[in-house]
């Protein structure tokens, strides 16, 4: 299964139904005038904006590089991201705001029949896209399409917490009054929590990344395959350009190696990543002292 061709599938399915979702659920938080249920729904309209830069990501990274962008146009992926976090921590407020005006006014809300039909089946549609991302994911080994998965299981989660607000504000009314204004804080932050986590990660990547150990490992003992002398390989720097990444890092060599025999060792190495892990690599050799 082509990889690009099924972020973009992904996505179109992901806008499309997120968008009914949030319209329901809007529609659903009007009528029973519930802030939990108007926020848990730009929650899931959050998605369908995840979503679209998973297909703009998936549009980008697969121009191949030119002149005046030789690493290619992935990161423009990590530019829209911090966007949309911005945008989210305004709605986050905005939510958390309103939830607090309604606690120190003590207005209940009577969610009845409809909040909970609808909460319902949002958290099942959600789980449902989650599995569908994760099974392109697995088929791809796209790590856009697995990190979404888990966006989609995170929103499903959230409503399931907003069910069993609903049904204890149902059950217990006069005790509950402020239930409403919980849950709108505890939407407020869970889209708080998303915003933070993709600035993080979008401004993560852009920066420069330290490799993982467990990468790190895999390519010592590839190296040891072709190469059984200790090459004290260290120096490990990663930069993430989503659709290549470039690792560079130094090696030892022996004072007496000569200069075209250390760049066809290092060759050989930096061929074997490609191979490998489809990672650019660039060696440095030093003397071994």
């Amino acid at each position: 299964m082509n990889r690009i061709k099924a972020q973009v599938t992904e996505g179109i399915v992901s806008v499309v139904i997120n968008a009914v979702l949030f319209g329901i659920k809007f529609w659903a938080g009007i009528v029973t005038g519930s802030i939990a249920l108007v926020a848990d729904a730009w929650h899931t309209l959050s998605d369908s904006i995840t979503s679209v830069i998973v297909i703009i990501a998936a549009k980008l990274s697969s121009l191949k590089p030119d002149k005046e962008h030789p690493f290619g146009h992935g990161r423009w992926e990590q530019i829209a991201s911090i966007f949309v976090a911005f945008l989210l921590g305004i709605i986050a407020y905005e939510f958390f705001k309103s939830s607090i005006i309604k606690f120190n006014n003590q207005e209940s809300t009577n969610f009845g029949t409809l909040a909970i039909v609808v909460t319902i089946a949002s958290i099942l549609v959600k789980e449902a896209l989650a599995q569908y991302a994760f099974y392109l994911g697995r088929k791809t080994d796209s790590v856009i399409l697995k990190a979404e998965g888990w966006h989609h299981r995170t929103d499903s989660l959230s409503s399931i917490v907003v069910l069993a607000g609903i049904l204890a504000a149902k059950i217990f009314t006069n005790n509950f009054w402020w239930m409403d204004s919980a849950l709108g804080i505890f939407c407020a932050l869970a889209i708080l929590y998303a915003a933070f986590a993709i600035m993080k990660e979008s401004i993560t990547k852009l920066l420069g990344e330290e490799p993982e150990q467990d990468l790190i490992d895999k390519i010592n003992d590839e190296v040891k395959k072709i190469h059984k002398e200790d090459l004290k390989m260290h120096h490990f720097h990663l930069h993430n350009y989503v659709s290549q990444q470039e690792l560079t890092f130094h090696i030892r060599l022996e004072k007496n190696t000569s200069i075209e025999d250390g760049h066809a060792i290092a060759t050989v190495i930096e061929n074997m990543i490609m191979e490998k892990f489809n990672i650019v690599a660039t060696i440095h050799v030093e003397p071994l002292k």
